[in-house]
């Protein structure tokens, strides 16, 4: 069997970069190509070389034994080669079906009128498919959560009947549940002969998918090999290209007094109902459960972002309860919101501005702002937190996912913030990135910082969290020590409650 698509001595070129050194890549008719790699290592450049998004320097791109190049997405897309990618392509204010078929919309036999009917029925049919029938098409996409928006991303590319699927992390924001139907689908566009190339973090997930690895480092090619030929242990040694003896560090250290407190605070679109908590100093707290579960929500009740329905909020000992995010910040309370470049970031702004952006009071009192004053300390965080960057004046959008988070948590770090809201810190970036986010927190929480952490990976909560609590439909479902961490036990919780 000849490979559907292959890719011969790639090489891409940005001002200082070599995104790509002579990469070399094929995909067969039916094969899930799992795509690994660090953030930086070359994978998304890849993809969009394959799409037409980027023109590369020198190489090939066959399809079906052809010599392509396509000038645009679209071209790409004209000739069966789709992508779902980790950054939702949404248009807001249109429903479901109206982004399912964007610019493919049904029409009226004779007509340019629109089939709405039809048009409905079919992304019904197909979000059925994907086990998602309970999502509204006929809602504005605005209004639904990111995992719904995610399965949507998936029916459109589905939708088109493609010859291969590129999906950029496509997992990164479902549920079990979900991810358990996507995987369903898979193997059933696996059966259907299609290609799909697969870029993921997710190591547990290439087990039940997989067929071939390969890996990428630094933009270079470094090998293809059958999925199970490698421990976990090795390709991760692959890929980041040292040794990994510990991917969750945690430095014993006394939880001295507490920081933050919670009681029975419910919010007023009811996903939240009298939940309590508490975090200590020096401690990190794990926050668990399923997508929709009310983690985010009660994150940002916490933030002042919504509005209590009932319940306080006390941070040191002082009621903070209906305050807002300016008057957390200035009392120590920071929050990495679960999707750092819509909320966490201002993507096109300078490094510098981003890691300033909260503390621009305490560090210039007399409102006098000094661009060189800026920089200074800019430059002093991306030095301890070890930010890859050239230069504190590159854009935030330039970074990879690891080092866009490094900013998120330097900027509430140059506010002084000592009680800190992690909601999913490690979305989206590689295990390398993870390793350093990892230890970055745990620095925090030896050094008296209290942290909250959110997150959907049963194996990242179990191994950086101090005590756990676990949610179920809205309310707290059990809370539990370290030393009984069992995935079992709260898994049972997340599911069924306690």
């Amino acid at each position: 069997m000849e490979p559907i698509l292959k890719v011969k001595n790639l090489t891409k070129e940005f001002p200082g970069v070599k995104a790509l050194d002579k990469v070399q890549f094929d995909l067969f008719p039916g094969e899930v190509h799992i795509l690994v790699g660090e953030n930086g290592a070359g994978k998304s450049t890849l993809s969009k070389c394959i799409l037409g998004a980027y023109q590369p320097e020198s190489g090939e791109i066959y399809l079906e034994e052809q010599k392509v190049d396509f000038r645009t997405p679209k071209e790409a897309l004209a000739n069966g080669i789709a992508a779902v990618y980790q950054e939702l392509t949404m248009v807001p204010y249109l429903n479901a079906a109206q982004n399912i078929f964007f610019n493919r919309e049904p029409v009226y036999k004779g007509t340019n009128i629109i089939d709405q009917k039809l048009m409905q029925a079919q992304a019904k049919e197909l979000l059925k498919n994907l086990n998602c029938e309970n999502i509204d098409t006929t809602k504005p996409v605005k209004y639904l959560g990111v995992a719904e928006q995610q399965m949507i991303e998936i029916a459109k590319a589905i939708s088109i009947d493609p010859k291969i699927i590129i999906f950029d992390e496509p997992t990164a924001t479902l549920s079990d549940r979900e991810v358990e139907s996507f995987f369903k689908q898979i193997h059933l566009l696996k059966k259907r002969n299609i290609g799909i190339i697969y870029v993921s973090h997710r190591m547990k997930e290439f087990h039940h998918i997989g067929d071939r690895i390969t890996v990428l480092r630094d933009g270079k090619y470094i090998k293809t090999l059958r999925e199970g030929e490698l421990s976990d242990e090795e390709l991760v040694n692959l890929m980041v290209g040292r040794d990994i003896a510990q991917v969750y560090v945690r430095t014993p250290n006394e939880h001295n007094g507490e920081a933050l407190r919670v009681e029975n605070i419910s919010d007023r679109a009811g996903k939240v109902e009298n939940c309590s908590l508490v975090v200590n100093k020096g401690e990190i707290v794990g926050l668990a459960g399923l997508v929709g579960a009310g983690r985010t929500e009660m994150a940002r009740l916490i933030f002042g972002i919504d509005k209590l329905k009932g319940g306080k909020v006390y941070l040191h000992g002082k009621d903070v309860s209906g305050r807002g995010p300016s008057y957390l910040v200035n009392e120590g309370l920071g929050f990495l919101p679960e999707d750092r470049k819509q909320l966490g970031l201002a993507v096109r702004a300078p490094i510098s501005w981003n890691i300033a952006a909260v503390s621009l009071k305490k560090i210039f009192p007399h409102f006098f702002v000094s661009q060189s004053k800026n920089d200074e300390v800019a430059d002093e965080y991306v030095k301890s937190l070890k930010i890859a960057t050239p230069s504190v004046k590159k854009m935030a959008r330039a970074l990879s996912g690891g080092n866009q988070q490094k900013v998120v948590i330097a900027k509430w770090l140059s506010a002084n913030t000592d009680v800190i809201i992690f909601d999913e810190p490690t979305r989206g970036i590689d295990v390398g990135a993870k390793m350093e986010i990892y230890a970055l927190m745990d620095r925090l929480a030896s050094e008296g910082k209290a942290i909250l952490m959110i997150s959907s990976e049963m194996q990242e909560i179990i191994g950086m969290s101090d005590r756990m609590y676990i949610m179920n439909n809205g309310s707290i479902a059990g809370h539990i020590e370290r030393d009984e961490f069992a995935a079992e036990k709260i898994g049972q919780m997340m599911l069924l409650g306690s």
